[in-house]
């Protein structure tokens, strides 16, 4: 990555003390949205090293301050976390680094290096969202402004489009995803603050989602004293203007999802998309995927140019599974050992989809563990709180939370574009889920107390 410009260091040097601020001007759960999205959305995409941790960039540093805001100011918060079932995923994706290391003789140093930097990156957002965003007020919480954080994108969208330049670049000194990466579909592809256009366009394909359900279910009405339907549809332009093929994709599954749970009362099409990406990640980690037959079906729906883009990862996605399967249970570790060379010593493979990097890294105990850990949140939500619900204001966010976190799983099956906001996400789902297991727990125990009394 390019080198940063002095303030995009001091920006983010000066975030770890903001956060602790911010916790001691608003209470403890708006505290850590405003927190989390702030930093995502607006931080540069730079890092720090420091000895003995992980790089130091936005999202651990964030995650660094609220650790240390809640042990100032709420520390209580911690001892309402209760281990359950559901964090067992979770937490194999955040170990097995060490594991990876320790099987491919790279030492315990590195297992518990890359251990850290795992639990960082997913472990404690998630844990963030466990502890904070643990009930329907919570993901309401965090579907509002998710919707807001879409809304205070767009300014920068229809800028970068128009001017065909990076405000990342202008602000902090350099383009992260580079000029050539975001020329697409006849015009500019934005990337704002973030990493890569896709990742944008994943972004805004949520904070869409959110706007839609949020107006339509009426769960809020004006923002900023303009109805909310106006600004549902500004978003939207915003969106279009992403210039995203996947992520406009994944908007129209997502309503088809949403459109059937409302009218239908089912949940089958999250349920086939579960099962499909199950089948599809075993086809491709058995080496059984009948490439040349999708590539031929594609051809007749897609432009040409993204149906070679699309091949060119399942090519690349074949020759990399072929190397991960001579280490299958906990793959080969770091260093880019999961990677293809030549005999020259040239890396002639592409890591496109985070499937496959967790697969060669992690094997297949890794490859399992992060899918089941965004997914399974989703299907316990599901389950306890049925479509008839969905429409009612208190669990409409959450739901809608839901649908963005399964299209958010399915992007990862093409692209690698991590967003802790979603670990956060998948965190509070968690909560949410287990929570209400434990109230209908405990209501049929007094009802069978009551019966036998």
């Amino acid at each position: 990555m390019p080198q940063a410009n002095a303030f995009a260091n001091v920006i983010l040097l000066l975030w770890l003390p903001t956060v602790i601020y911010i916790f001691s001007r608003f209470p403890a759960q708006r505290a850590l949205i405003i927190s989390f999205l702030g930093a995502w959305l607006f931080l540069p995409m730079a890092s720090m090293k420091f000895p003995g941790i992980p790089d130091y960039e936005k999202m651990s540093a964030t995650s660094y301050g609220i650790l240390l805001s809640t042990i100032i100011f709420d520390v209580g918060r911690f001892s309402s976390f209760k281990y359950s079932w559901i964090d067992v995923p979770m937490t194999i994706w955040c170990i097995c680094p060490f594991f990876s290391s320790i099987t491919n003789g790279l030492g315990p140093y590195d297992g518990f290096s890359a251990t850290f930097s795992q639990v960082v990156t997913w472990g404690i957002p998630y844990f963030l969202g466990r502890i904070y965003l643990n009930n329907l007020a919570g993901l309401r919480s965090l579907a509002i402004w998710t919707f807001i954080g879409g809304l205070l994108y767009v300014p920068f969208c229809l800028f970068e489009s128009r001017m065909m330049t990076s405000v990342h670049e202008l602000l902090y000194g350099f383009n992260p995803s580079g000029f050539h990466m975001s020329l697409r579909l006849g015009g500019y592809r934005p990337t704002v603050f973030m990493n890569h256009g896709l990742m944008v366009g994943v972004w805004m394909m949520s904070a869409s989602l959110m706007g839609v359900v949020l107006w339509r279910t009426g769960v809020i009405k004006k923002i900023w004293d303009i109805p909310v339907g106006w600004w549902v549809g500004l978003l939207l332009v915003a969106f279009v203007l992403t210039r995203s093929t996947g992520a406009y994709l994944l908007f129209g599954l997502a309503l088809v999802i949403l459109v059937v749970a409302r009218y239908f009362r089912n949940t089958w099409p999250i349920w086939g998309i579960v099962i499909g990406m199950c089948i599809y990640l075993n086809l491709g980690a058995t080496g059984e995927f009948p490439r040349a037959e999708v590539t031929s079906t594609l051809a007749q729906i897609f432009p040409a140019e993204r149906v070679q883009s699309v091949d060119f990862r399942f090519e690349n996605e074949q020759i990399l599974s072929a190397r991960a399967r001579l280490k299958p249970v906990f793959g080969w570790g770091g260093f880019g050992r999961n990677r293809v060379f030549d005999e020259y010593g040239s890396d002639i493979s592409v890591t496109d989809s985070l499937w496959i990097i967790a697969f060669g890294i992690f094997g297949t105990v890794g490859l399992v563990s992060i899918f089941t850990a965004l997914l399974l949140p989703v299907v316990a939500f599901c389950v306890r709180y049925p479509t008839r619900l969905w429409t009612h204001p208190a669990v409409a966010p959450a739901a809608v939370l839901a649908v963005a976190l399964v299209m958010y799983a399915l992007d990862c099956v093409l692209n690698a574009m991590v967003n802790p906001v979603f670990a956060l996400t998948c965190g509070g789902l968690a909560g949410v889920a287990v929570a209400r297991a434990r109230e209908t727990s405990t209501s049929r125990a007094k009802t069978l107390a009551g019966k036998l009394t």
